[in-house]
């Protein structure tokens, strides 16, 4: 019987050992057609036009601060400056895997496959195995936990069939919610010279989440994610340690330096603060934690 992921399936006339990104594609795949009614295309003329121009300053500071209400500005710092947004992006992966639940496209139960690209990504990672398949429920914590590449790789395939095609659709998804100077190419936020974005955007995208998709943004408070007996303990370490956090993603490669984009409620007020290029861990979550006690 046809897995419920499978239901809405597209062929393409592609092999999956001839994909555009080298990757051989899950069997239940190709369900960007299912979710927009046709098959998954390039950003349209449109979307190139609002395309960032230039490329992300390396591990170059920048940070905002907004009302996570009515999105005023309370703090900027460079907040259009071009930068790498690392593990961010995945806010935007499950933004998309929050949309196909919404539509009916997969229920938390949906199996998704993993292919051999998606087993092979480096760390951060929980070691899917290729031939194997995980749940939503699962891959929705693995992202918002421990941010594993692998498990975005996963998704991006199995809900837009490739993942470059689900990157087309991670930057249209951008452009409709006024995310001007992002563009993706991938699903995990690896280094890549395309992935860029600015603070104001990944502010932009977790006002859009905890906004559109409230109930599901919750997956963001977990401290911990348990898989295949191992426990993987939060990448955001002001969970439990500064009072009103509630999320919701850090990032770090080399070429991006630390970055984090955190929500609190305190007193009334609900904020979100990004930082980007942060020198460490430890200096990131220290300016991210002054910035909120500042404006909370």
């Amino acid at each position: 019987m046809a897995s419920p992921v499978a239901a809405g399936a597209v062929q393409t006339g592609q092999t999956s050992d001839a994909l555009p990104d080298g990757g051989a594609a899950p069997e239940n795949a190709m369900l960007a057609a299912s979710a927009v009614g046709t098959a998954p295309r390039a950003p349209g003329p449109a979307s190139l036009a609002l395309a960032p121009s230039g490329g992300a300053v390396a591990r170059a500071h920048s940070a905002i601060v907004i009302d996570a209400r009515s999105g005023k500005v309370l703090h900027e710092e460079d907040a259009d400056g071009l930068r790498n947004p690392a593990s961010l992006s995945k806010m935007m992966t499950l933004y998309l895997l929050f949309d196909a639940l919404d539509a009916g496209i997969v229920t938390l139960d949906s199996p998704l496959t993993v292919s051999r690209k998606a087993a092979s990504q480096p760390p951060a990672r929980i070691g899917v195995k290729a031939g194997t398949t995980i749940t939503v429920d699962q891959a929705i914590r693995a992202l918002a936990v421990k941010s594993a590449n692998d498990v975005a790789v996963v998704v991006a395939e199995n809900i837009g069939g490739t993942e470059t095609a689900f990157a087309h659709r991670m930057t249209r998804k951008a452009r409709s919610l006024g995310m001007r100077r992002t563009n993706f190419v991938n699903a995990s936020g690896l280094e890549d010279p395309g992935q860029v974005t600015t603070a104001r955007d990944m502010a932009t995208l977790a006002r859009a989440l905890k906004r559109n998709h409230a109930r599901r943004a919750r997956n963001f408070t977990a401290r911990s994610f348990t898989y295949n007996g191992r426990t993987y303990k939060t990448t955001n370490n002001l969970l439990g340690r500064v009072a009103g956090v509630d999320g919701i993603k850090t990032g770090y490669i080399s070429k991006a330096g630390y970055n984090l984009a955190a929500s609190a409620r305190r007193g009334g007020k609900s904020i979100i603060a990004v930082v980007i290029g942060g020198k460490t861990e430890a200096k990131r979550d220290r300016e991210v934690t002054n910035l909120l006690e500042r404006y909370l």
